[in-house]
């Protein structure tokens, strides 16, 4: 995974809570006893879930010590996990698991979907969100100014995210091992203030392991970012009224085992 600034992520908020918060309302309403929250960052939705569950145990597992550190600052009896998704092995089978946008950052979720639903106990419930965002304008944008200049022999060695599988793969796999499925998109349009906010707001994650990988030779990490906000910027444009409208697909799914 890629390294994790809590602070920058955060920089848009209100924007990256609400397809949490919408998925968060699609779970079923009933009483949970052991919930996980996968990738949960700084805490803020594995704390809600708590919050809302309050006589479940919630646990919040994240791979970034630096999120984990500040989600151990917030007043919840979550319990914080330092450990990846891919080795997630809880001893007790949770009732829920949640997992907002986390899952795009790992590969063949053909196997990966299929075992996380697995570990569910009996009626347990998967709810899942994750960005479209391979397809997106912006990535398209962010790869190819990646693969041509002088920085290309580093930033081959950035870990991407795939293309989305097709809707209908991840009703597969789902519905083979569940009686229920919901799965839809929605796209946002948010609309972002600030000098080159869709930079910004990539900066926070996207661009995270580009800056990764760059962080040693800075001339060469600033000349890539400004070849990258130079394109963003026409492709972005800013309207009169100073905002910049920044299209976000984004790939939700319900299942109950």
């Amino acid at each position: 995974m890629p390294s994790w600034d809590p602070d920058l992520y955060d920089r848009y908020k209100a924007h990256r809570d609400r397809p949490a918060l919408d998925l968060m309302v699609q779970i079923p309403d009933r009483r949970f006893r052991e919930i996980w929250d996968l990738g949960c960052g700084s805490g803020e939705h594995a704390a809600l879930l708590a919050l809302r569950h309050s006589t479940a145990r919630v646990h919040g597992l994240d791979s970034s010590p630096d999120m984990l550190r500040q989600a151990k600052n917030r007043p919840s009896e979550v319990n914080w996990v330092l450990g990846s998704v891919e080795a997630f092995a809880p001893t007790t089978p949770p009732d829920l698991i949640f997992t907002n946008a986390a899952l795009q950052w790992l590969p063949d979720h053909a196997t990966l979907f299929p075992r996380l639903v697995g570990l569910l106990e009996r009626g347990g419930v998967f709810a899942c969100q994750m960005p479209m965002a391979f397809e997106t304008q912006h990535h398209r944008i962010l790869r190819e100014t990646a693969e041509a200049g002088p920085w290309a022999s580093l930033t081959r060695e950035a870990r991407r995210i795939d293309p989305t599988p097709a809707l209908a793969d991840y009703y597969g796999w789902l519905s083979a091992i569940c009686g229920e499925v919901d799965i839809w998109t929605t796209t946002y349009l948010h609309a972002l203030e600030g000098e080159d906010p869709v930079v910004e707001w990539m900066r926070g994650t996207a661009l995270r392991p580009y800056l990764d990988v760059l962080a040693d030779d800075e001339a060469l990490l600033e000349a890539f970012l400004d070849a990258f906000r130079a394109r963003i910027v026409a492709d972005f444009p800013p309207r009169e009224d100073g905002v910049t409208l920044f299209p976000f697909p984004r790939l939700f799914m319900v299942a109950v085992r």
